[in-house]
């Protein structure tokens, strides 16, 4: 059910397609190690590509961003989801088409590099609408677009994210203001973002690679996304998705790699032997009555994966999850847990 190779995964796979909110930071600060694990993969000869659904900021705010937590990159390895929207609707556009946005200064900036005209008045009568996440969006932009969705016009969503993080927990996203404006018309736009295809295209064509790797830490954008385009993928243990969520992913959900943080792009992906018993890497995964039990010790990133393959396992020949309550996951690579039991 899980990948595996003797080689470090950055010398499997030419360039990593990142996430950055629980896999490269975590609110204001970095992710424990990201800075220097990224430094590595870079060193070793892996591209590192910055890929955000959040339309709201140019890639060069993103990268100044990333630059004050430590991290080195240039303003052209971020790549936004606002980035291929505006392809999306640059290859069907005349040149200096005028695009209405339901958004910000990301999709404006995105639209100006493809050659498109953004504007937020109706009149006269662009030939396209965007829309994107924006904090300070009025309503009356809200209005106008939808309007004009509903006229007909072709549309292009940068995402359908239901939430977006803030200082007070999560809030809104696009996907809710997409919701609105497609009930009102009664149209649903084409979406850019992931788990949709066409990010994961415009990445390649900025940054290049020929084996690309998804790293990201949510099951439903990330690692669906990436199965969606048929590329292989990381699931990092250090954001949104933890262990029930983990053991209860279903087969479209689930990742070609399971590992503690990013130091998983520098190690071999131990196989996971599967006999009576779920092994991997000296740990060992057992379901008995319906509840998970792990012993041995190792790796965090074995356990990880011992811990998937048996749940996975379960949740195929019985339909339900398995009971993972009680079982505490090693915290990182330098506190490996030796026993434990649900």
């Amino acid at each position: 059910m899980l990948g595996s190779t003797d080689r470090p995964l950055w010398d499997e796979y030419d360039v990593a397609m990142l996430d950055l909110d629980g896999v490269v930071y975590i609110g204001p600060e970095p992710v424990p190690g990201a800075p220097r694990h990224l430094k590595a993969a870079s060193s070793a000869g892996m591209a590192v590509a910055y890929v955000t659904n959040n339309a709201s900021r140019p890639p060069e705010t993103v990268a100044a961003h990333l630059r004050e937590l430590g991290i080195e990159l240039a303003d052209e390895d971020v790549v936004t989801s606002a980035q291929a929207a505006a392809r999306l609707l640059a290859e069907r556009l005349d040149p200096g088409a005028r695009v209405f946005v339901i958004g910000g200064t990301g999709l404006e900036v995105a639209l100006r590099e493809a050659g498109l005209e953004p504007v937020q008045s109706a009149d006269p009568e662009p030939a396209a609408v965007v829309s994107g996440f924006h904090a300070d969006l009025r309503w009356r932009t809200v209005i106008d677009g939808a309007i004009l969705v509903r006229s007909g016009l072709p549309w292009v969503a940068s995402n359908t994210d239901l939430t977006v993080p803030t200082p007070r927990g999560a809030g809104p996203g696009n996907g809710a203001l997409v919701e609105v404006v497609a009930r009102f018309a009664e149209r649903r736009p084409r979406v850019a973002g992931k788990p949709e295809v066409p990010l994961f295209q415009e990445t390649l064509l900025r940054v290049g690679g020929e084996r690309p790797l998804v790293v990201g830490d949510r099951l439903d954008t990330d690692i669906k996304g990436a199965n969606n385009a048929g590329y292989d993928s990381l699931l990092v243990m250090t954001g949104v998705t933890g262990l029930e969520q983990l053991a209860a992913a279903e087969e479209r959900l689930r990742p070609t790699y399971v590992g503690a943080d990013l130091g998983s792009l520098g190690r071999p992906q131990q196989p996971v032997q599967d006999d009576g018993g779920v092994g991997c890497g000296g740990w060992q995964a057992t379901v008995e009555d319906g509840r998970l039990s792990v012993t041995g010790g190792g790796e965090p990133d074995d356990w990880w994966r011992a811990v998937a393959v048996a749940a996975w396992r379960h949740l195929d020949t019985t339909g339900g999850p398995v009971d993972v309550s009680g079982l505490t996951p090693p915290s990182s690579v330098d506190a490996p847990v030796r026993e434990q039991e649900a």
